[in-house]
């Protein structure tokens, strides 16, 4: 069979040669033969083609009243670029996995698609960097605008909310990251060589040594750059006792160090979301840098809520997101949440009867145990910053399922939250309408997916809280561009736009 396939390819390249061809495979044309483009930069762009899309979108914004700079042009001195087509190159920028403004600037001598965009024109890097650091209200309220609009189209079912949260890289090393104790440990050090560099020049003063110029020179400088160090290093304990903080990152004060799933521990900015159900447009996001989600239900709930314009609001999330009081608020604010009940005790590992095994008798205020005995209300404290009423009972010394239920010689305690009373209807919503939690899955993990993998948006660039929330507004805007683009199709959008 070899020998046959040998003969084959044998006689395709004779014919090659036979009608003058140098080489069997597809070749390109001459460099130097001349060619005619088509006369017209329209031209090479096609009429479903995403940059006609967001060249239409600009256009319906008003950037003076989103506060951009340069919106208004000067009448005296250079002129400079116009924010719209800077916005627009960003954009397209963000859509097609190009976020650098070095490289954006690239894509203007190169690319067909950003030379209709932008008419030709070429800034170069540092009017594209300047123009999103100068911009970052503007940015944030664009990413708004474009969600509006969305509700006002009926793209949000307006039903069902999920909300996540995922960690985006900061632009900060690990190695760049000191805390308070290390600040003290480094002080103190300095502080000891700064001592030892003094004796040494005293002792050669009082022994009248002779020290060369040069030797001299150097101690002096050497002093002077650890008293700088010592400076910076007193600036930064002073900031860490007033954020009340226990680390700072050097290059990005606003980040902090957090678990990364499989990937270990790095400097981050947790990203929070809410999308909607009907399309998996994202309707609100936060970013913040909370390690954990406890404290993050309330804020974006609240502000998907007010996005929609609805009276109620169903809200799934993860069990990270389970918070007595935050659950509370929301169900106070007429926002339902099917959020897990995190199973925390130790007492099933164990062999112990757990919390779900004795049963709560609202009516009369107290719980019923397996051994057909009843914890009464004792007292309320704190526990773990939360108030909480402690139930018990005196039969625990005779019980005879003691050795099944506690090792406390006090007898078995239940700890209820306050708030308890609203977590429990939540608890048999979820029973009775489990497929709404599990669609969690489905409806936020798809956005976080697109965002980090597809669209290559990961890791930030900038530094500082503000100019990351401006930077993930962006983000946002242009995953909810492409999710619509891929859902509508180009021209049914541009029909949209007209009729605006």
């Amino acid at each position: 069979m070899s020998k046959i396939k040998h003969q084959i390819n044998q006689r395709f390249i004779d014919s090659n040669h036979r009608n003058g061809r140098e080489t069997p495979y597809i070749t390109g044309s001459d460099r130097n033969q001349t060619v005619m483009f088509p006369p017209l930069v329209d031209d090479y762009v096609s009429n479903d083609n995403p940059v006609r899309f967001i060249e239409e979108y600009v256009k319906l914004l008003d950037l003076t009243e989103l506060g951009f700079t340069h919106s208004v042009p000067k009448l005296t001195g250079r002129p400079s670029y116009s924010p719209s087509d800077l916005l627009k190159l960003y954009i397209y920028g963000y859509l097609k996995k190009t976020r650098s403004s070095r490289q954006l600037a690239q894509l203007t001598h190169l690319n067909v698609e950003v030379f209709w965009l932008l008419k030709k024109l070429h800034p170069d890097f540092r009017t594209i960097s300047d123009f999103r650091k100068d911009n970052v209200s503007g940015l944030k309220k664009v990413c708004q605008e474009f969600t509006i609009k969305c509700k006002k189209f009926n793209l949000f079912g307006g039903e069902l909310v999920a909300i996540d949260g995922s960690k985006f890289n900061a632009v900060n090393h690990n190695s760049k990251v000191i805390s308070a104790k290390n600040i003290t440990k480094l002080i103190k050090e300095i502080d000891e060589n700064i001592e030892d560099y003094f004796q040494n020049l005293e002792r050669q003063d009082l022994t009248e040594e002779s020290i060369e110029e040069t030797t001299a020179e150097d101690l002096k400088a050497a002093i002077s750059k650890l008293k700088k160090d010592r400076e910076n290093l007193s600036r930064l304990q002073t900031t860490l006792k007033e954020s009340g903080e226990t680390q700072i990152a050097q290059t990005d004060p606003d980040c902090k160090k957090m678990r990364t799933g499989h990937q270990g521990i790095d400097m981050c900015y947790n990203v929070q979301i809410a999308v909607d159900s009907k399309h998996k447009l994202i309707v609100a996001h936060d970013v913040t840098n909370d390690t954990n989600d406890l404290n993050q239900l309330v804020p974006l709930a609240e502000q998907a809520k007010e996005m929609l314009e609805v009276e109620t609001l169903n809200v799934t999330a993860d069990k990270g997101y389970f918070n007595e009081e935050q659950i509370a608020e929301c169900e106070s604010n007429n926002i339902k949440c099917y959020i897990p009940t995190p199973d925390n005790s130790k007492n099933k590992s164990k062999g112990l009867f757990t919390y779900k095994d004795f049963t709560y008798d609202k009516k009369n205020d107290l719980y019923d145990c397996p051994g057909k005995e009843k914890l009464t209300r004792t007292i309320e404290v704190t526990k773990h910053d939360k108030p909480t009423v402690i139930y018990k009972t005196k039969a625990c010394k005779t019980c005879n399922l003691k050795s099944k239920c506690t090792t406390s010689k006090e007898g078995r305690r239940i700890y209820r939250n306050i708030h308890k009373g609203l977590i429990e209807p939540m608890q048999e919503r979820m029973k009775e309408n489990p497929s709404i939690g599990n669609q969690r899955k489905s409806i936020v993990e798809h956005p976080f997916g697109t965002l980090k993998h597809t669209m290559g948006h990961g890791h930030f660039l900038m530094r500082g809280k503000e100019n990351v929330a401006a930077e993930m507004s962006m983000s946002v805007l242009t995953y909810n561009m492409k999710r619509i683009m891929n859902l509508f199709g180009i021209p049914t959008l541009l029909a949209i736009i007209n009729y605006l």
